[in-house]
């Protein structure tokens, strides 16, 4: 490893001695490009700051929350605020009211919302809440889309059109995955044979909206439309995960953008604005199935925690008073463009897709709509590129299959530098 990261080379060991794999998440872990993570000690607007002194244009953003950028002033004001008030009470409090106002405000499906403290939890309490509100058991999730370390959810496909869940971990047992079905994304036939093969037995359609999980991937024209329609006739529920894309691509998420309304809604990330939260929400008829209402149990003691509550509460209002998205359009088509006309000088094989502030650079020389297509990307370039790209103070995804997000706290300066470098490594690459 270089000298310039010597030190994280030094603490990563240290951390390995007491930490499975010296990280706390798998994502964090380097896995997908080599080598050893960089250890970051701060962050500030669009940029990090690593324990080396070392600073980087951020396309990270802790994979998402900070739209606004690391340490926003009036983000930080209320977590301060909080901090003086208390951590945690264990009984309920005002924010949580606020936050879940403006969410059921702002997000088209959602009439009732339950807060939780990750993403993982916020989608298998509403795979819970499907199962039970249907008094059915088969859930569809797609290839390619992740929703947290659910077990019946951490499953991937098989070769066949349709198959049933096979774990893809150990520990996850196949009776946990029995019930989950894994098919195409962007295959409305796959989906439609899913349904044939199981006439009122499935709760639920699980997919991402937008995909952020095998690099960016959009849903093909009608995609959304047809599983709306396709749920709607067999009495099962469609639900949404936006945890990444909701309050991101639109202040309502992908649903208001493709105007497409799930049944459920899962979300996290930018509502916490950088602390732990999750979300699950839906009509008020589903969302009455919960615990205390109904018999759907659920429950999370540091759920709707003060700080928590205090930094997405601040996020969402900044959000809301002062809409980024159209800023933030501007400077994703920009570093968008700016990237396909790179490697095409260059002469390297590869497609961009883009969706808001979320993009991926696939070195893959087909448009990747689905997992099978993003499978044959060329992940050993991505992993040149991407230490390439590092030692020129830009830090993007530690793998081919992860999005890239742009904050509000970058500049066309930010954009403008990133392009230059990519001209520069892909250059070398070629």
């Amino acid at each position: 490893m270089p000298t310039q990261w010597k030190k994280s080379e030094q603490e990563f060991e240290r951390a390995c001695k007491s930490i499975p794999g010296g990280v706390n998440s798998p994502a964090r872990a380097f896995g997908g490009v080599g080598g050893h993570p960089i250890l970051m000690a701060s962050g500030e607007g669009p940029m990090l700051t690593d324990i080396e002194g070392n600073q980087y244009i951020d396309y990270i953003g802790s994979w998402g929350p900070l739209i606004l950028g690391h340490r926003h002033p009036a983000v930080v004001a209320d977590i301060e605020k909080a901090l003086h008030e208390g951590t945690t009470f264990g009984a309920p409090t005002l924010r949580e009211t606020e936050v879940a106002e403006l969410v059921v405000s702002a997000v088209p499906s959602v009439e009732k919302v339950r807060m939780t403290n990750s993403g993982t939890e916020a989608s298998l309490s509403a795979v819970r809440v499907a199962r039970g509100f249907t008094s059915r058991n088969k859930i569809i999730k797609f290839a390619g889309c992740y929703h947290g370390h659910v077990d019946s959810l951490l499953v991937q496909a098989g070769s066949a059109a349709t198959t049933l869940g096979i774990p893809s971990s150990p520990g996850v047992p196949e009776s946990t995955t029995s019930d989950t079905i894994v098919v195409r994304y962007n295959d409305l036939d796959d989906v439609k044979r899913a349904f044939k093969e199981h006439p009122r037995a499935i709760a639920a359609v699980l997919l991402e909206p937008v995909v952020g999980n095998m690099g960016l991937v959009r849903p093909k024209p009608g995609f959304l439309e047809g599983l709306r329609e396709i749920t709607q006739a067999d009495g099962a529920l469609l639900v949404f995960d936006e945890v990444m894309t909701g309050f991101r691509l639109s202040f309502g998420g992908a649903q208001q953008l493709f105007g497409v309304t799930p049944d459920l809604s899962i979300l996290g990330k930018v509502i916490g604005g950088g602390l732990p939260v999750g979300a699950f929400g839906g009509r008020a008829e589903i969302m009455d199935c919960v615990a205390p209402v109904g018999a759907v149990y659920q429950a999370g003691t540091l759920s709707g925690n003060p700080l928590a509550m205090a930094s997405g509460l601040a996020t969402l209002r900044q959000l809301e008073q002062s809409p980024p998205y159209t800023t933030l359009e501007e400077l994703s088509s920009a570093l968008a463009e700016g990237l396909d006309q790179a490697a095409t000088d260059a002469g390297i094989v590869h497609t961009v897709a883009r969706c808001g502030s979320m993009l991926t650079l696939f070195f893959n020389p087909d448009a990747v709509h689905d997992y099978d297509v993003a499978c044959r990307s060329n992940t050993e370039l991505y992993g040149k590129f991407f230490w390439k790209m590092l030692e020129r103070g830009v830090y993007l995804p530690c793998s081919q299959f992860e999005a890239l997000f742009v904050s509000a706290a970058h500049t066309k300066e930010h954009i403008d530098q990133t392009v230059e470098a990519t001209k520069e490594v892909l250059a070398q690459l070629a």
